[in-house]
């Protein structure tokens, strides 16, 4: 039975050994107007623009792509898309202003081209972003079925940069709750529910939703509650909780502990996947987002105000503080890692 991530084919550790071999090959930096503001690693990339700093990242949908084949329903992966890029990029405090596509495709399939772009464009609106170009590939001898990624772009005030460094022992971690599983972790979800002999059309634990309509429950899009909260509250770091979970937070700021003592309510379908699987604590949140989609570090005297500027969009409250030491830890399963 697949019991890790690691056991469906997904190591993070593999992972990061994986980044750290590129990483150490890439030792070329420009000078001048566009030099690198921030080392590779953190969840945006940002270079020097004058008074501004201009933002760049990129992802994709991953294994998401697998449940909406299994649906034959389209439309929402777009979504997913836009979101795993502009959730990274407000957590450097920049504001996401353009988007392009990259969709990689075995073959041609127009319905399916059209109901990407339905999803693309109701990311981008849900953003307030201009999709302003993108590609598609014909590559039938490199990938299977199809693969959808996009890059993002945006800019920040160069003194308004949020990038984890003024996180201090004290700050208090306000947690923002996700739609369910968004686009990390599917592999070993998948894999789950083929152990158990279950489909997408089965319904979770018996009654409720089918297990596909929940897993393709696009992601939350975090951008304008988050912009708001930055015109309105000091925050410190931010950080978007996707693949490796809790450990996240650790690529804010190495040399605190960032101890989440009253977490979010974990949604049912992770605890029914738990229990399908017989995956551990540990596992689970170092894999999934167990309810937390995205994560505020602000100072306590702020703290109130973010909550309160993020709602009604999102039902945000504080689960924990920032304390000496190193790593994240949930104390109540008493969990705790050191690294990212």
């Amino acid at each position: 039975m697949v019991r890790t991530y690691a056991d469906a084919g997904v190591s993070q550790d593999e992972k990061a050994a994986h980044i750290a071999a590129l990483v150490s090959a890439l030792t070329y930096r420009r000078r001048g107007l566009g030099k690198p503001l921030t080392q590779i690693g953190h969840f945006t990339g940002l270079v020097d623009f004058g008074a501004y700093a201009l933002a760049l990242c990129t992802d994709s949908v991953g294994t998401k792509v697998l449940v909406a084949k299994e649906m034959r329903r389209w439309d929402t992966i777009g979504i997913d898309c836009v979101a795993m890029n502009v959730n990274d990029m407000i957590c450097v405090g920049a504001e996401p202003i353009a988007f392009v596509d990259y969709v990689a495709i075995e073959g041609y399939d127009r319905e399916v081209a059209r109901q990407i772009g339905v999803g693309l464009n109701r990311g981008a609106e849900m953003a307030n972003v201009s999709i302003i170009g993108g590609e598609i590939a014909v590559v039938p001898e490199l990938v299977r079925e199809f693969d959808l990624a996009g890059t993002c772009f945006g800019a920040v005030r160069k003194s308004k940069i949020i990038d984890g460094r003024a996180i201090r022992p004290g700050d208090v971690i306000v947690g923002l709750p996700s739609n369910g599983i968004h686009a990390n972790g599917l592999t070993l979800a998948r894999r789950v529910l083929r152990d158990a002999s279950l489909t997408v059309f089965d319904k979770v634990g018996g009654t409720g939703r089918p297990w596909g309509e929940e897993l393709l429950e696009p992601t939350a899009i975090y951008v304008r509650p988050i912009l708001r909260a930055l015109r309105r509250g000091k925050v410190h770091g931010m950080a978007h909780i996707t693949g490796g979970g809790l450990r996240n937070l650790i690529r804010l700021k190495s040399k605190v502990e960032f101890r989440i003592t009253k977490p979010l309510d974990v949604p049912p379908l992770f605890r029914e996947l738990q229990s399908l699987g017989g995956i551990e604590d540990r596992e689970m949140y170092q894999t999934f987002n167990m309810g937390m989609g995205f994560a505020v570090v602000a100072p306590e005297a702020t703290a109130k105000t973010v909550v309160r500027s993020l709602q009604p969009d999102v039902n945000a409250r504080i689960v924990g503080e920032v304390d000496r030491g190193s790593g994240v830890s949930l104390p109540e399963l008493g969990l705790a890692w050191t690294n990212y």
